[in-house]
């Protein structure tokens, strides 16, 4: 079996898990008899302490001789983490143990990234396709949990995420290769780990190319809060509106899997700025309610405004980061792209919403012209440095 489809085969194994708990975990607390405030603290809670725990989790991944063996790790102690909120009782107890499972498993996500990357540009495989697999698995796990949820109770979420946590510890194990986290095999202790994570925070390119890339990510908050309900009450069926969402979906996996060789001529900062552009475009004309014809193409623009900048800021941030600090610079992009700036945007986006309804789209317009001058400025500095 080749190597790009064993790494999807274990992006499978993480994604088969939070496909399920992501839309449906929401269902679980609301059959316990948590309000929707309640709710909304727990989910929020990983996201809004990604920015601290994540860095955390990287130094410590950093100690390790494998790169797989902190993964199996935290793949481990997510699925027993999540297996333990079926157990305990009360909104302490789900919020502590939600918000370690959310950082193991979401901190897994980048680990695998660097290792990734790092065989595709060794052995000459798209990474795009094994990421690309992990999201069918994702849409297969929306799919068949909301297809089990209408024969069964919210209880079978627990156990699905449970074992998903505990397979994507066991895969780590059998589908990942024995590379090690430092070259020669050397384990720099705990002090020189700390060190590189306060050299990322004064390197000035990387930082730009962190929050360029999390703002123009973070102008997704709005669509995936309240576009289906938005959508609803402009008449369209709930069919019509999965068949929006997946057309997203499925844009965004074709983008990943198909278009390695363009991507590669048109290099990260470029993918960054036309994916911005595409999200100022998107959210604009979400914005006055489009009629149904013109949605199915503003949604294809999901494969710009969210792959092609997923993919540029990968290749960004292992440009300008250092190799001994791989894995703490794709951990806190991470952390403050899927966790503080798209928190934020999410606690925002009620008030939005509330308050201008479609119009609430024109504060991600804002965020995405933000991003864009952040990634227009990275590709000057660039261009001027390689001119020089």
């Amino acid at each position: 079996m080749s190597r790009a489809i064993l790494f999807g085969l274990f992006y499978c194994s993480i994604f088969i898990g939070t496909g399920a708990s992501l839309p449906y975990m929401p269902v679980w607390f609301r059959a316990q008899g948590l309000s929707g405030a309640q709710i909304g603290v727990i989910l929020a809670a990983p996201m809004l302490a990604r920015v601290v725990i994540t860095p955390v989790l990287a130094v410590w991944a950093d100690g390790f001789t494998l790169r797989r063996t902190p993964m199996m790790l935290l793949g481990a102690a997510g699925g027993v983490c999540y297996g333990l909120i079926g157990v305990v009782s009360g909104f302490w107890p789900w919020l502590a143990f939600w918000l370690a499972a959310s950082s193991f498993l979401s901190t897994a996500v980048p680990l695998a990234d660097v290792l990734t990357l790092r065989r595709a540009r060794a052995e000459g495989f798209n990474y795009g396709l094994p990421r690309g697999i992990g999201s069918i698995a994702f849409v297969v796990a929306n799919i068949g949990m909301g297809a089990l949820l209408a024969r069964t109770g919210p209880g079978l979420i627990i156990v699905w995420i449970c074992v998903a946590g505990l397979l994507s510890g066991l895969s780590a194990r059998v589908l990942l290769p024995p590379d090690p986290v430092h070259e020669g095999g050397e384990r720099p202790g705990r002090r020189d780990r700390w060190r590189g994570v306060s050299d990322l925070l004064r390197n000035r390119p990387f930082l730009l190319a962190v929050v360029s890339t999390s703002l123009i990510q973070a102008t997704h908050a709005f669509y995936y809060a309240f576009s289906a309900l938005l959508w609803k009450g402009q008449g369209l069926s709930a069919t019509v509106v999965g068949l929006l969402w997946a057309t997203g979906v499925a844009v965004e996996i074709a983008f990943m899997c198909f278009l390695e060789p363009w991507r590669k001529r048109v290099g990260p900062e470029a993918l960054v700025v036309i994916g911005g552009v595409a999200a100022l475009v998107r959210w604009t004309a979400f914005a006055f309610a489009p009629p149904l014809w013109l949605l199915f193409p503003l949604q294809a623009l999901h494969a710009l405004s969210f792959a092609a900048v997923f993919m540029g800021s990968l290749l960004l941030i292992e440009r300008h980061a250092p190799a001994r600090s791989a894995s703490a610079a794709q951990t806190l992009s991470s952390a403050v792209s899927g966790g503080l700036i798209i928190g934020l945007a999410t606690l925002a986006s009620g008030p939005l919403f509330d308050a201008a309804r479609e119009r609430g789209y024109l504060g991600m317009s804002l965020l995405a012209l933000l991003g864009l001058a952040g990634a227009w400025r990275l590709t000057v500095a660039v261009r001027t440095e390689r001119a020089a």
